[in-house]
């Protein structure tokens, strides 16, 4: 087999629809109106939430794709909630890690008050490294075909419900309202003002939430001396070779 390069310049996982709209949604935004190749991968359907099923989540995640213009999406349905970093996960990012062959990803905070988010974080990170030992043998789930090794150039870790220090800062500046349609698209799961007598509330259906999303991609802008930014941790040090990449 021939060696091939990258077809995805950017591959965002979370573990439920939605994650990754909260945690890089002004990232993903801002990398598709550079003119990037994005993807998104979201591990679960998100079919234990209290608010919404796996059906309406489907329906929202394809209409916040819509909104920030990703190229590709799809869904791993490993499980929600019950997903383990175990050879069958692992070999299903695996999968897609060859088959979509990203030079950088972007995943689930490293921890966080959902467990499922640390849990992807740890699954999406060790599959990243897997995807590039060729003793490991995956097909294509599209074509049958055999896969080449591919290993991303780096992984970074979104910060999610909870604060912890990023490593890098994204800037956002601009992007912060196609950000917050992208999250509007989740009609299930936020606050809405008029909603059905009974319905179920969350720690993120509140309209304290939306605050607290903007607020705290203030607070990562002002940390750079930008007006909005996302922050992301990583495990491995990035690698420059040229001080003036560092803002």
């Amino acid at each position: 087999m021939e060696n091939q390069g990258s077809i995805f310049d950017l591959c965002a996982f979370g573990a439920h629809p939605d994650d990754v709209e909260l945690f890089a949604g002004g990232t993903i935004a801002k990398s598709v109106a550079q003119g990037k190749h994005v993807s998104l991968v979201d591990l679960t359907r998100g079919e234990l939430g209290s608010r919404g099923t796996g059906e309406t989540r489907a329906v929202e995640s394809a209409a916040a794709q819509k909104v920030l213009g990703i190229q590709h999406r799809e869904n791993l349905d490993l499980g929600d909630g019950f997903f383990e970093v175990n050879e069958t996960s692992l070999n299903a990012v695996v999968e897609v890690l060859r088959r979509l062959r990203p030079k950088i990803v972007l995943a689930n905070a490293l921890e966080d008050r959902h467990p499922d988010h640390g849990r992807g974080a740890e699954l999406v990170h060790r599959a990243a490294f897997l995807s590039g030992l060729a003793k490991i043998e995956t097909c294509d789930s599209v074509t049958g075909k055999m896969q080449l090794p591919w290993r991303p150039q780096a992984v970074y870790h979104g910060i999610q419900d909870r604060w912890r220090e990023p490593s890098i800062v994204f800037d956002i500046s601009g992007f912060e309202e196609v950000k917050a349609q992208a999250i509007a698209a989740y009609v299930t799961q936020f606050y809405q003002p008029e909603e059905a007598p009974g319905t179920p509330q969350t720690p993120i259906s509140t309209p304290e939430f939306l605050m607290h999303l903007k607020a705290r991609d203030a607070a990562m802008g002002r940390l750079v001396g930008v007006k909005s930014g996302e922050g992301f941790e990583v495990k491995r040090p990035p690698v420059v070779d040229d001080l003036g990449m560092l803002g």
